[in-house]
């Protein structure tokens, strides 16, 4: 009777490993073991930073010590002429991008999309154009600041030489620290975004063009009739992007500026704030409001912008 007990018995009782066997090759848990890798990376390089982030914010961090302080470092930052600078700083540089970085590559876009010139000289011109995103923003920023000098043997200062303008002091002024800045900008993103468009474009349906040239729309019509309302979604994400890579600009002045001390403040970024109040004058916790509002501000203007455009509502499931 033992005998015939242990044989009727299941293999999984006696070894175990038929559950667990099960339990790898579940399909309700297999979706779960895929995300799992990235619920891990987000929690402990994003959730976990960022929690961290809001405490010390309300926390005086002085040499390892921290003193719970309340909203006193946002009152602090409330009354700070110098972030409310660094503040405008970043938003018009945002601004500009958006209005130089998004209408210039949708235009070169649609131009290498389309049936006019050679396949070869629109491949040469693509690569060319991706090549700056490939260099890194401190070389970049280098070469800038010496194309940018003030001297009369700046390469700008040459060029505008040309026309009997004197040298121009680029760096010590507002104006011309942005025209750098903007420069800079244009010839870095502006090939990625022409990317992004063309991506977009190469998706639309091709009969859509062809009936409309057989219903007589010319080129320009196509453009605004046919491109531009369905390269919805990639001028979302284009718009997006942009709006945060604008706000969150450091690097590029910081390099342009060899530093983050620029004549009356004119280069000065939010981020660029936060490293000067966190990193050169280890203010942890002051530091910790300046990027807690950062946050506030980029999510408050990009989840409006989404949900204007209409990103978050439900499409027709009819």
């Amino acid at each position: 009777m033992a005998v015939s007990q242990r044989l009727e018995s299941p293999p999984s009782s006696r070894t175990g490993r038929r559950p667990v066997k099960n339990v790898l090759y579940s399909q309700r848990l297999a979706p779960y073991f895929f995300i799992a890798p990235f619920v891990i990376t987000l929690l402990a390089f994003w959730a976990v930073p960022l929690g961290r982030t809001f405490v010390m914010s309300t926390q005086e961090v002085l040499f390892g010590e921290s003193a719970f302080v309340g909203m006193e470092n946002y009152e602090r930052l409330w009354r700070d002429r110098i972030f409310w600078q660094a503040l405008f700083n970043s938003a018009r540089y945002m601004v500009l991008t958006l209005l130089l970085l998004i209408p210039v590559p949708l235009v070169l876009a649609a131009i290498i999309n389309s049936k006019l010139g050679s396949e070869r000289v629109k491949n040469v011109f693509k690569s060319s154009m991706f090549v700056p995103a490939l260099t890194s923003i401190v070389v970049a920023g280098i070469i800038f600041r010496l194309m940018f000098a003030e001297t009369g043997t700046g390469l700008i200062n040459q060029t505008i030489g040309l026309f009997g303008v004197d040298p121009v002091r680029w760096l010590r002024n507002d104006i011309g620290g942005l025209t750098a800045l903007l420069t800079l900008a244009m010839w870095r993103y502006t090939g990625v975004n022409i990317l992004y468009f063309l991506a977009g474009m190469q998706s639309i349906p091709k009969d859509y063009y062809e009936a409309a040239s057989i219903d007589g729309a010319g080129r320009v019509q196509q453009f605004f009739k046919i491109t531009l309302p369905n390269l919805g979604p990639t001028l979302v994400y284009v718009t997006t992007i942009s709006i945060y890579g604008g706000l969150a600009m450091f690097l590029e002045s910081f390099m342009l500026y060899a530093g983050n001390n620029s004549p009356n403040n004119q280069g000065l970024t939010v981020v660029g704030y936060l490293y000067r109040q966190g990193i050169e004058e280890n203010d942890l916790g002051f530091a910790s409001a300046v990027g807690v509002v950062l946050l506030v501000v980029i999510m408050a203007i990009n989840l409006t912008y989404l949900a204007f455009t209409g990103t978050f509502k439900k499409e027709d499931s009819r």
